[in-house]
């Protein structure tokens, strides 16, 4: 293997990594919010500014996760839509 097919091999580890990482961190979110929800439904919590928050960081975290999950699509269709 070549130092050039090395270092694309890296950029592509260094990408799925990342991602994985942001998804991982989105799912967190998610679980934070829920449970934050379930806090004040059940008297535990009482600061609804709180839960809000959560609820939003989480909602526009995923969003973003949906926005990238749809230009990398975007992006492979025109990769194989591409003449030999």
């Amino acid at each position: 293997m070549s130092k050039a097919d090395n270092t694309k091999k890296l950029d592509f580890d260094n990408t799925v990594r990342a991602i994985d990482k942001y998804i991982s961190n989105v799912d967190e979110l998610q679980q934070s919010s829920d449970m934050s929800i379930k806090d004040l439904l059940s008297g535990k919590n009482q600061d609804i500014i709180s839960v809000v928050s959560a609820a939003a960081k989480a909602d526009m975290s995923f969003k973003l996760l949906v926005g990238v999950r749809n230009k990398l699509i975007e992006a492979y269709k025109q990769t194989m839509n591409m003449p030999l």
